[in-house]
Formats: structure tokens, C-alpha cells, sequence
């Protein structure tokens, strides 16, 4: 294990650089490896510490005060809904987060076997659907893995969204874009086959096929480009 593939695949650059501490330990090939920076340098260089059985990565990080003026506290609610986002989008994996503070333990666990179907449910747990089933598709290609779920119900606001590698892509991006025009391109081309519309009838606009669904688009790419570094569009 190289230290690039160490920094790269297990350490968020930024995360590092913002905390005063970070110290990551990678269970990988049957080796530990450790490494421990101080504000986004490296000190020492990347060490195998023993053997193991087991994979995995273990971080542990401070906040750096300097940087993080206002406050240096988690707030776990926040930190709560993150993971259970990650448990809906990672179909089948069991993820606990705990709360070790005094006075403050707390602990949740999240796992989903309906994946980002459980999800759109979850999303519209409180509203009256359409249909009682989300729709759900999968498909690869290229070595793109991608997973849409939908469904409609009776509300008159559309709720997508979409995410790339886990990441919530807020701004969309190419793989949102594409979801809404195929989407609307397959519901007027099935009302033309099926005689739904007469002839001359206009077909639905995208704000049209879009009202009342609620939709998870997830897309797992070996290379994906993002258009700002905070990643908020793929």
C-alpha cells in the first residue's frame, strides 16, 4: 500500500488540512497500516503496525479551533441523518453511529435492504401514493453502475434527488438531467402508443411528467468529474 493510495482513497484531503490531528488506520491485504498528520502534513512516514484478519479503515480526527472559530462541537442529529442517508444508499450494509459524550450518549443503526427504494418510501411516508410499489431500475455499463427509484404521489411538488458515488450532488449534473428528459421522453412516447392523446395533442411538458414524484437517482462512477470542489454537481 503506497502512501498516495492511502491519503487518496481513505483520507478526505480536506479533512486532514482542518484538523489539528488525524490519525488513520487501514486494515487492508492483512497488514494494519497507520499514518498520523498534523494539519494536513504527514508526520513520519506511512508504517505497518501488525497483521489482522479484518478490513477497514479507522479515523480519528480534532477539529481544528483555528479554523473553526464559532464552534468545534458535532451536532449528532446532523450527523445522524448523514449516515442513515449513506445506509439508503448503500443497500444491505449496517452502519451504527454512537454518541460517546457525557450526558449526551445516544445511538442509532441504520440498515436497508430496499436500498434507495426504502429510501423514496421513506420520503413519502407521510404523503397518500399513487402506486403503492416505488418503481425501481439498475442497469451497468463502462463500469457506471446506476440506480433509479420513483413514485408519485397525490402532492402537487416534485422531490429528485441525486447523488454520484454517495455524494449529494444539490446543483444536479448530467445524471439528473438525463433522468428528467428520459423520463419524460418514455411517459409521452408510452400516451402515444397507447392513445392516450389524440391526435394533435400537445405533448406533457417536464414540469408536467415531474409533479407529484418523489425520486432517488444514484450513481456509483470509477472516474467521476465534479464542477466545483465542494461537489455539489457531478
Amino acid at each position: 500500500m503506497t502512501d498516495a493510495e492511502l491519503y487518496g482513497s481513505h483520507i478526505r484531503p480536506c479533512k486532514s488540512a482542518l484538523s489539528t490531528t488525524l490519525d488513520v488506520t487501514v486494515y487492508r491485504d492483512g497488514k494494519i497500516h497507520y499514518q498520523q498528520f498534523k494539519r494536513g502534513v504527514p508526520v513520519g512516514d506511512l508504517e505497518v503496525i501488525g497483521e489482522t484478519d479484518v478490513t477497514g479503515t479507522t479515523t480519528h480526527f480534532v477539529p481544528d479551533p483555528k479554523i473553526f472559530t464559532e464552534t468545534i462541537e458535532f451536532d449528532y442529529d446532523t450527523l445522524a441523518n448523514r449516515v442513515r442517508e449513506l445506509a439508503f444508499l448503500t443497500k444491505g450494509v449496517n452502519i451504527i453511529i454512537k454518541d460517546l459524550r457525557e450526558g449526551k450518549e445516544r445511538r442509532n443503526e441504520y440498515c436497508y435492504e430496499g436500498g434507495i427504494k426504502s429510501y423514496v418510501e421513506h420520503l413519502n411516508r407521510s404523503k397518500e401514493v399513487v402506486h403503492e410499489e416505488p418503481v425501481y431500475i439498475e442497469g451497468e455499463k463502462d463500469g457506471i453502475t446506476v440506480e433509479v427509484a420513483l413514485q408519485y404521489n397525490d402532492s402537487y411538488t416534485s422531490n429528485i434527488y441525486s447523488f454520484a458515488n454517495n455524494i449529494n450532488t444539490y446543483e444536479g449534473g448530467t445524471h439528473e438531467a438525463g433522468f428528467k428528459t428520459g423520463l419524460t421522453r418514455v411517459i409521452n412516447d408510452y400516451a402515444r402508443k397507447n392513445g392516450v392523446f389524440k391526435d394533435g395533442d400537445a405533448n406533457l411538458s417536464g414540469e408536467d411528467v415531474r409533479e407529484g414524484l418523489t425520486a432517488i437517482i444514484s450513481i456509483k462512477h470509477p472516474d467521476p468529474q465534479f464542477e466545483r470542489t465542494n461537489e455539489d454537481k457531478a
